[in-house]
């Protein structure tokens, strides 16, 4: 499968909406072409398309959430957003089931386990709604296409940030959440780039946070004990990150332990605000909502150009795979990012 990275979603839509455009339009006249295309980009009364997560009231989901009200505006469609509100793997699978009993127009989804919910995304593949998976995929399932980021090097960047930070030497560790697939994705990389390029640098420790605030502070506690010369530590999510300033603000280490953290959750960006996280790695969240759901609404519509009879022909509608991108956010930059 195909990677496309960075603005390339956006090439392809746009040159998707370009085949569709067909011939110019002169001053004061729209042509036949024209006007069907502009049609074409227009939703049916009444279309609706769903957005479903597994720990659906954090904060995390809004920037994915914005994108997509963006696209059905555009659209003129409707936009659902419901989900599991507990990190529980029956919960997702039942709001899926749910979702394609009401038969909607597409569907945007992040698995929070792809081997459990690959049969009810090919159930609603099979009953021809058409799933798009962002963030979190499920490769093995029959869902057309993956919006998100590519975690390896997400992790990679986190390295690199922190490896030159740390000016090449030092002791760090990872606090992390085993079994996650892009959270093993992200440690991977990160070990991977430390090893490479940054040999002076010692991993000395992988702890379970288990993506909670509470538990990880009390492992970077213990962490800190074991390791009273530690440099810095990654953390692969969000809370797990703010669990480890806890910790570190405790045992009165803040600055001298750098934090790299993970995404743009409010009480990150003030803790890269106050100096007690050093810099976390923000997602393209609005860009995996915003072309998720165009690319719901190109195989929805059948809008794929040239290729009509694409179902027999065994060719993807839309990228099978995009990577959204990361951008580094510290204390530089991060006044940009609050109270978006």
């Amino acid at each position: 499968m195909k990677k496309w990275k960075g603005f390339a979603a956006a090439a392809a839509v746009a040159t998707l909406a370009a085949g569709l455009a067909g011939c110019s339009t002169t001053t004061g006249t729209t042509s036949p072409a024209s006007s069907s295309s502009s049609a074409a980009f227009t939703g049916q009364s009444g279309e609706t398309y769903y957005m479903i997560t597994f720990l659906s009231g954090i904060e995390y989901w809004k920037g994915v959430l914005a994108g997509a009200k963006e696209a059905a505006k555009d659209l003129h469609v409707n936009v659902v957003y419901t989900g599991a509100p507990q990190y529980d793997i029956n919960q997702e699978a039942t709001t899926l089931q749910q979702v394609i009993a009401k038969k909607p127009a597409g569907i945007l989804i992040t698995s929070i386990n792809e081997k459990a919910l690959t049969p009810y995304i090919n159930q609603a593949i099979q009953a021809g709604i058409p799933v798009i998976a962002f963030d979190s995929d499920a490769p093995s399932s029959q869902r057309y296409s993956y919006l998100g980021t590519s975690n390896v090097e997400a992790g990679q960047t986190a390295a690199d940030y922190l490896g030159q930070k740390l000016g090449g030497h030092g002791k760090v560790a990872i606090v992390s959440t085993p079994g996650e697939l892009n959270l093993d994705q992200r440690e991977q990389g990160f070990k991977q780039e430390m090893a490479q390029k940054y040999p002076g640098i010692q991993v000395v420790a992988v702890e379970n946070g288990n993506s909670d605030q509470i538990k990880t502070a009390q492992v970077t506690s213990a962490l800190l004990q074991n390791h009273p010369d530690l440099n810095g530590v990654f953390a692969t999510e969000a809370d797990e990150g703010i669990g480890v300033s806890t910790a570190v603000k405790e045992a009165h280490k803040t600055g001298q332990v750098q934090i790299v953290s993970f995404d743009t959750d409010q009480a990150t960006l003030k803790a890269i605000q106050n100096g007690e996280i050093t810099a976390t790695i923000a997602q393209g969240t609005w860009n995996m909502g915003f072309w998720g759901l165009m690319f719901a609404y190109t195989v929805h519509h059948d809008l794929v150009n040239p290729v009509k009879n694409w179902k027999t022909a065994n060719v993807d509608p839309v990228p099978s795979s995009v990577d959204t991108g990361v951008t580094v956010i510290t204390k530089q930059n991060v006044a940009s990012y609050l109270n978006q």
